[in-house]
């Protein structure tokens, strides 16, 4: 699945119809280059979880926040990994495998550590404020999050 967007507002307005079909549970990986509009997405999905979308920030100095809304959102941000070892020192496992929805920008520095089942988004640059979202997904419960997400964003 395909989605286009031509603005801030509709990465936005996406990331709030991903976030509809969220039960918990869900693994949510983001990539894309600098300036893609990773964290503008999961603001919006932060935004439809019930969360004020300013509070997700793409961390500095952390590689993780946590936000109650509707459901809990972990919102990893692994830009500034610097080893694997960074990861394991926060006890990762727990996280992943939570019944909080995770979200993961810069999924690929995970490497061997990648979950096995998620909904990946690989935002692309267009042009100046337009992106291309791909979608994809691995393991029966997030391909079937990406079917109800394909279905949700037609209408």
């Amino acid at each position: 699945m395909e989605k286009l967007s031509a603005s801030v507002n509709q990465t936005l307005r996406i990331g709030k119809q991903i976030a509809r079909n969220l039960a918990g549970g869900e693994i949510i990986l983001l990539s894309g280059s600098l300036g893609a509009g990773k964290t503008v997405l999961a603001k919006g999905i932060a935004q439809g979880l019930g969360i004020n979308k300013n509070n997700v920030i793409s961390p500095t100095f952390v590689l993780l926040r946590v936000h109650q809304g509707r459901h809990l959102l972990q919102h990893f941000d692994l830009y500034r990994l610097r080893s694997i070892e960074d990861i394991f020192s926060l006890g990762y496992e727990e996280y992943f495998y939570a019944q909080a929805v995770t979200i993961i920008e810069w999924p690929e520095r995970l490497k061997f550590l990648l979950p096995k089942e998620f909904l990946k988004i690989k935002l692309l640059t267009k042009a100046k404020n337009k992106r291309l979202l791909k979608f994809s997904a691995r393991g029966m419960r997030h391909k079937a999050l990406l079917e109800k997400i394909h279905e949700d964003t037609r209408h």
